[in-house]
């Protein structure tokens, strides 16, 4: 079992910005983030370089490391290369949140009126179904980080019905997002909302090419002891 100390912290719904040098940033005329705007499709920096020590996985592992999950849905790869990294960092199992029906290029296309994320995000009663639910040995997990991609200012769809479809009751949760410009803003605020249990932290935001350092940082900063 992970050997951590975690430090409990009242959710106030937005993070602190990292003093970091982070990718550019790729914005629409009306201002909004793309879904998945400078993600690349293995999780690398431009010119298919890693990311500052950040490894793309497979995203489909599922391990019982210790008591930490780290669970996330990734459109292009930015936001597996943050999860992949806790894990890695703290022993951790991993999740991935997996729509039935993946999203391809054209369907991240947010320029595109007819495409399936702005058909998606015009929809208030959308529902993306995932392809598994509930993470194996889930009651076994004491602390849970749930990873995305901000969309429209928000957390991507997929992971709303995740945290939904879940019992966090008697668990740490800690929400942590990767966005091209946006804000954590209040898309951890409504999660913890969405789910209505567990104890939800204050999350952070990633860039699009954050680094390894980067990571270890804020866990450390957390308490948590990394590798």
């Amino acid at each position: 079992m992970l050997n951590h100390h975690m430090t409990r912290r009242t959710f106030v719904g937005s993070a602190a910005a990292l003093t970091l040098a982070l990718a550019g940033c790729s914005r629409g005329a009306d201002g909004k983030n793309a879904p998945g705007s400078t993600e690349t499709d293995s999780g690398l920096a431009e010119g298919g370089a890693p990311a500052d020590g950040i490894a793309a996985g497979d995203g489909a592992t599922m391990a019982a490391s210790g008591s930490v999950l780290v669970a996330y849905y990734s459109a292009t790869g930015n936001t597996e290369a943050v999860a992949l990294t806790i894990a890695d960092e703290l022993g951790a199992g991993t999740f991935s949140i997996t729509p039935v029906e993946p999203y391809t290029d054209e369907d991240l296309d947010y320029n595109d009126s007819s495409s399936r994320v702005s058909v998606e995000h015009d929809d208030s009663a959308r529902s993306v179904e995932l392809a598994q639910v509930a993470p194996d040995s889930f009651d076994a997990y004491t602390t849970v980080f749930v990873g995305y991609p901000i969309w429209w200012g928000g957390s991507a769809w997929p992971v709303n019905g995740f945290v939904k479809a879940n019992d966090f009751t008697g668990k740490t949760v800690i929400p942590f997002c990767t966005s091209a410009s946006s804000a954590l803003g209040q898309s951890g605020e409504t999660l913890a909302q969405l789910a209505g249990t567990g104890d939800w932290q204050e999350g952070q935001r990633f860039g699009s090419s954050a680094a390894r350092s980067d990571v270890a940082d804020w866990l450390t900063g957390l308490g948590f002891t990394v590798r």
